[in-house]
């Protein structure tokens, strides 16, 4: 149990960024600030690397800072699994398995994802923002399909912490959310797949770097 827990405290420091992309962890540090002992932080970090977002670093770990190429195959693969959960969920709600309040439920999140973004909390934002895809994984009743994309989300978050900005196309996400979203609810599941995938290549190809953001 409190291997689970340390584990978990691990993950969400840095998911927060108490420990950013590329900053080493050792146990003794990680211990103390956990107040646990080294044995359960040994087992989280085991765990913590399997699930990718440590990696060896020399002697020790570094937390997970995927480049340009690496975040596009990130990308790649998030795009195919979530056209997957969305096909899936509009599959279900086509065989009347999703409840009226369980759609109810991801239009609220879409709701409270665009007030954030648009409000400019961009840190709730991208909780909400993943929330509301996760659901659509959920609904999809695909545990396999979940826990590869949970993995997939906490790379892709902590490689594009320090990159967090207002995006330029507010708007443009919402209305993606709602094609997903009216796709799901109609039960179509081939435009449920391919809104969610266009969505997440969207979002790729508007977060890549610019020249001048390499500059920085």
């Amino acid at each position: 149990m409190q291997t689970e827990s340390t584990r978990l405290r691990l993950r969400e420091l840095i998911l927060d960024g108490h420990y950013p992309p590329g900053a080493r962890v050792g146990e003794v540090e990680v211990a103390e600030a956990l107040g646990v002992s080294r044995t359960p932080v040994r087992e989280a970090f085991r765990a913590l690397a399997a699930d990718g977002l440590l990696a060896g670093a020399g002697r020790g770990l570094r937390v997970v800072r995927l480049d340009d190429e690496e975040l596009s195959q990130v990308y790649r693969v998030r795009a195919a699994l979530e056209a997957l959960t969305a096909e899936l969920a509009a599959e279900r709600q086509r065989a009347g398995r999703l409840a009226p309040a369980e759609l109810a439920e991801l239009a609220a999140l879409a709701d409270r994802t665009h007030r954030a973004t648009a409000d400019g909390r961009l840190t709730e934002a991208v909780r909400l923002n993943r929330g509301f895809h996760r659901r659509i994984a959920e609904l999809a009743a695909n545990p396999v399909a979940l826990h590869a994309l949970d993995r997939l989300w906490d790379q892709i978050q902590v490689s594009t912490l320090r990159s967090l900005h207002a995006p330029a196309r507010t708007d443009v996400v919402d209305a993606q959310h709602r094609d997903l979203l009216d796709a799901i609810t109609a039960g179509d599941p081939a435009a449920a797949a391919a809104a969610a995938r266009r969505h997440v290549l969207d979002t790729r190809a508007a977060d890549r770097p610019t020249a001048d953001d390499d500059k920085e």
